[in-house]
């Protein structure tokens, strides 16, 4: 891991991860994945299992997910003028000023883009599926579109877009069993560009254990954007600018915290999202329901007001997800974490192993 003397300076969250290390498939069985126990308390690390979950968390603790559900988001299409490759990512649904619907769109391709160019999304087998209307270009370098379509936009998507793997897996070619691989048991509300990671762990038998064990469940939704695996490009990371991203926490979740506080059990968050989220709900001090964008930039110095520990996935070098778990368990601990992890073999990412942080 890289160290810097500068804990605002980017390269402080830098770390060498070799591309054999990144996960590229699912393991056969979700629960079957390797878990680092992180005690913050003892500074102690232990090298567990997902499946060994219900022996370590107690009754009346309370288990946050994100249900938010990933959509095909992953567009590919050719330009109309000059048939050449074009390749986009769905972020969200955007009213224009003129009340047309329209998608904002992350796009790759060769030469520079035009407003009012088409562009033809096309299948599998290279058969055209819609035609997009570029119509403008905003401030953070995506683009708004006109799908030219009066499906909701979820069915549009369905009809035309492929699963949105990250490029480190398989360059971000889907396979078949991605479609359910990469989605979580708890996934029920359509949006993201990316899966919530941490809940790909669990399954229907593992959160019966749970149950038994007097684990408790509560849901919040946060539609995960592309933000979660952007580099951060500035050498201070105050620096970097969060995008927003849309969140849900219902008063029943808020309840369940609540309750959970008073009984001093810990609520623990299934992911950085759930952690994003929780965090935002309780700004004001006060844990209280929440329906609308977040920016919440989690860095050093942060007081966490809702969330007792975390359950996460290995994270890609110098990116807010690595300054967040620094920012929960301090940047030393998580180096010691990571360096562990990278000799006992876990496998980094979306489809690798997870870390619990007590």
């Amino acid at each position: 891991m890289t160290r810097s003397a500068d804990s605002n300076a980017a390269e402080f969250y830098d770390y060498e991860l070799p591309a054999s290390r990144i996960a590229q498939e699912p393991l056969p069985d979700r629960a079957a994945a390797r878990l680092l126990v992180l005690d913050r308390a003892s500074q102690t690390i232990r090298h567990m299992n997902i499946c060994d979950l219900p022996d370590i968390l107690a009754p009346n603790d309370l288990m946050v997910v994100n249900d938010s559900r990933v959509v095909p988001a992953r567009l590919h299409g050719r330009r109309a003028e000059t048939e050449g490759r074009w390749e986009g990512l769905f972020l969200s649904e955007v009213i224009g000023p003129d009340g047309r619907r329209l998608l904002r769109l992350l796009s790759k391709t060769r030469g520079t883009l035009r407003v009012g160019e088409r562009i033809a999304v096309v299948g599998e087998q290279g058969q055209d599926l819609a035609v997009l209307e570029l119509v403008a270009r905003d401030s953070g370098g995506t683009w708004l579109v006109d799908p030219r379509s009066q499906e909701p936009t979820m069915q549009f998507l369905s009809r035309v877009g492929r699963v949105p793997l990250p490029g480190y897996i398989r360059q971000g070619v889907a396979k078949s069993h991605d479609i359910e691989r990469y989605q979580t048991v708890f996934a029920t509300q359509p949006g993201s560009a990316a899966a919530p990671t941490a809940g790909l762990h669990f399954t229907p038998a593992l959160l019966h254990k749970l149950t038994e064990r007097g684990v408790r469940k509560a849901e919040v939704t946060l539609h995960v954007g592309v933000d979660t695996f952007r580099p951060i490009s500035t050498h201070n990371i105050g620096d970097h600018e969060m995008h927003s991203e849309w969140c849900t926490v219902s008063e029943e979740t808020v309840m369940a915290v609540c309750e959970t506080q008073q009984q001093r059990g810990r609520v623990v968050a299934v992911g950085t999202t759930a952690v994003r989220s929780l965090e935002t709900s309780a700004r004001s001090g006060v844990t209280e329901s929440y329906r609308g964008a977040t920016n919440l930039y989690i860095r050093p110095g942060y007081s966490f007001r809702a969330v007792d520990a975390m359950l996460t996935n290995f994270h890609m070098p110098r990116t807010t997800l690595m300054v967040l778990v620094s920012a929960f368990a301090g940047h030393d601990l998580i180096q010691q974490a990571y360096k562990e992890a990278m000799e006992n073999g876990y496998r980094f990412l979306s489809y690798g192993d997870a870390m619990l942080i007590l």
